[in-house]
């Protein structure tokens, strides 16, 4: 049988030595037999093993990685499948919230006189749910749910509604008739937010979509690492 030194696994991938003691110590690999002095020694099994955990880390992220691996060394096959069950689920719902997004901004500034601007007035809490044909109770709600961010009057205590306001109300109000959870549409103004602007939100979505679909593709390299690696532990 042949057998490799913790320098020997590192080298192949480029990392440190003690990176893959850590590994194996996190049980990310099979626990490794010692000579009679105390140095570990690895075997194909472990090399294997170490192959595949960094295969799964773009597909998976380095936690999850570990837990697959972990599951396996502890011979626990069904968690294993129901952690990369989860996994796929996540991508799943990643892709629906990007499809929402699209179709939410595609739809806002396709309809007339909706496309908001920065010399837009402001609106109270009653103007905007007029606008929206909602009551001032469900824009409260939004707001609760970290949907809408208004303003408040330092005097009264009033909300003003700008024109970022109204674009993510009227997001908010399409994504919930196409019954999405608030915090669905939160994470999805999130989104919006951080481009900065619907324009910007374009170029997001575009490297957004890159992302999932690069995730995708390392999830069925995963597989087919974790496949041959399955075999492996049952020989």
């Amino acid at each position: 049988m042949r057998t490799f030194r913790p320098s020997d696994l590192a080298r192949e991938h480029a990392i440190s030595t003690q990176a893959v003691r850590n590994y194996e110590h996190d049980g990310c690999l099979p626990p490794a037999a010692r000579t009679p002095a105390g140095y570990r020694i690895y075997t194909e099994l472990h090399a294997s093993a170490l192959r595949t955990y960094l295969i799964l880390i773009p597909a998976y992220g380095h936690a999850t990685a570990g837990d697959i691996m972990r599951a396996l060394h502890g011979d626990d096959l069904d968690k294993a499948l129901t952690i990369i069950d989860r996994g796929h689920s996540q991508l799943l719902r990643d892709r629906e919230t990007l499809t929402a997004v699209r179709r939410a901004v595609d739809h806002l500034l396709a309809e007339p006189g909706s496309r908001t601007t920065r010399s837009a007035p402001t609106r109270t809490i009653g103007e905007l749910a007029h606008h929206l044909q909602v009551t001032p109770a469900t824009l409260r709600a939004w707001e609760a749910a970290g949907i809408l961010t208004p303003d408040r009057d330092p005097t009264t205590g009033y909300r003003h509604y700008g024109p970022t306001d109204l674009r993510d109300a009227e997001l908010a109000h399409i994504l919930r008739r196409g019954h999405y959870r608030l915090d669905h549409i939160a994470t999805v103004i999130g989104q919006i937010r951080a481009a900065g602007s619907t324009e910007a939100l374009a170029k997001a979505m575009a490297d957004w979509r890159a992302g999932l679909t690069a995730q995708g593709i390392a999830m069925l390299d995963a597989a087919a690492a974790l496949s041959r690696y399955c075999a492996e532990l049952r020989r």
